[in-house]
């Protein structure tokens, strides 16, 4: 740490004062950050994007402080972050290298106008790969695995539930490694000229992280932003599932043909030649289908569901790289075991019988849903991310990053439920060291 200090500024001239604050300022600017942490390491390669003049606080730091403030309960808006950042102590901020003033020699903490101004105007894919690439590096144990300290006591409800289904659905043998990819609006946020900030992210099935995001300009842009996001994750040898809007040949061909993965599509209107011929592929009564059907009976929320799917070979010249058509069967009724309600879909996939018979096919598909009920739902009603009104810049998505950063933390940490594991992070020392700082 520096050493010089101006001292006794009354009795010196105003140049040699000038001159010792300028030493101090290269000093500290000379600084190393003394913190080695992989996600710090990983933010400090988005650009700064302002001016040098009158530059103080690091963007690295002002970055950091947003990830470990959203990890904490309540602090879901810009002004929440910096209230909470200003409770940081002295010796956090020193380990981050913050800013040091010259004249009081304490670390500060930049002010809400700075988080607004720098959330506002990142170079927001950048942010992106950082935090991406930070969640790779945990899955590749390339970094330390985040430990998030646990309430004493017996195990809340949804970690319980999540062991049991673990023990009564397990995953079938040979499964692949999957993601499912959807868009999601951010529905109080709003772009310059007032349209929807709009999001594609890609989760996966079985960790419940997030593997990557961009924006797209309104939904009707969501199939080709998917087909530009894929190539940026590491997806190799995984299995894709999208729904209906993403059942395009383009898609297909990219899935199969440059990025050596497989996909499984769900097929609706958008493609009625090929459901045409998936449908009469599968026809047929249940007697004749016996060796290629699955049945998956599940209960929860007050009700029993089915899920009945059977199988049928095909070839690209059906659709690109396809090698079955499925016809997925959901029954669900009440506890008492009257069904209440019927829905069929017919679906394809590149993915050959002998990797994945139809209790593959019906994991894939049911595991689709993770990107429902493990982000979106999480982001609008843990961290309320639809009453967000921000509408300057990259504010909106930088946002959603660092709470898809979250929800990747707190799962690879092995926490099942989002609220419980905030409320256990509401000690500064505690969120910081989740990130090794």
């Amino acid at each position: 740490m520096p050493t010089s200090s101006p001292t006794s500024p009354c009795l010196r001239s105003p140049l040699d004062q000038l001159a010792d604050l300028a030493l101090w300022e290269a000093e500290l600017t000379a600084d190393p950050i003394a913190v080695e942490s992989t996600l710090m390491g990983r933010l400090a390669a988005v650009p700064d994007r302002r001016s040098t003049c009158g530059r103080r606080h690091r963007l690295a730091v002002i970055l950091t402080l947003t990830a470990c403030a959203t990890l904490v309960i309540g602090s879901d808006s810009v002004a929440a972050i910096w209230q909470w950042a200003t409770r940081t102590s002295q010796d956090v901020l020193q380990r981050l290298g913050a800013y040091r003033d010259p004249l009081t020699g304490r670390y500060l903490v930049p002010s809400e106008r700075a988080f607004r101004r720098v959330l506002a105007d990142l170079d927001a894919d950048a942010l992106d790969t950082a935090i991406s690439g930070y969640v790779a590096d945990v899955l590749r144990h390339d970094a330390p695995v985040p430990q998030i300290p646990d309430t004493p006591g017996p195990a809340e409800r949804e970690q319980r539930r999540a062991a049991s289904r673990r023990l009564t659905h397990p995953a079938p043998d040979g499964l692949l490694p999957g993601a499912a990819l959807d868009g999601k609006a951010c529905r109080g946020a709003r772009t310059g000229d007032g349209g929807r900030v709009f999001l594609v992210a890609a989760i996966s099935h079985e960790h419940g992280v997030i593997l990557g995001q961009c924006q797209v300009a309104d939904k009707k842009g969501e199939g080709p932003a998917a087909r530009a996001l894929l190539p940026h994750l590491q997806v190799a040898a995984m299995v894709l599932t999208l729904d209906a809007l993403h059942t395009t040949k383009a898609t297909a061909r990219l899935i199969t043909q440059h990025l050596g993965s497989h996909y499984v599509l769900i097929l609706k209107g958008n493609q009625s030649l090929a459901r045409a011929a998936a449908h009469a592929l599968l026809t047929g009564p249940d007697a004749d289908w016996t060796e290629t059907t699955a049945i998956d009976d599940d209960h929860g929320h007050g009700r029993i569901e089915r899920r009945t799917i059977r199988t049928a070979p095909t070839d690209d010249g059906l659709f690109p790289g396809a090698r079955q058509v499925f016809r997925l069967r959901r029954d669900v009724g009440d506890l008492d075991g009257a069904w209440t309600s019927k829905e069929i879909v017919f679906g394809i996939t590149s993915l050959p019988a002998e990797t994945a018979g139809p209790v593959h096919l019906n994991h894939y598909e049911r595991a689709h849903w993770t990107v429902e009920n493990r982000l979106h739902w999480v982001r609008d009603v843990t961290f309320r991310e639809d009453n967000s009104q921000l509408r300057t810049g990259t504010a909106p998505r930088a946002l959603a990053a660092f709470r898809n950063l979250a929800i990747s933390t707190i799962r690879l940490a092995g926490r099942a439920n989002i609220a419980h594991a905030r409320r256990d992070l509401l000690d500064h020392d505690a969120a910081f060291a989740v990130y090794g700082i």
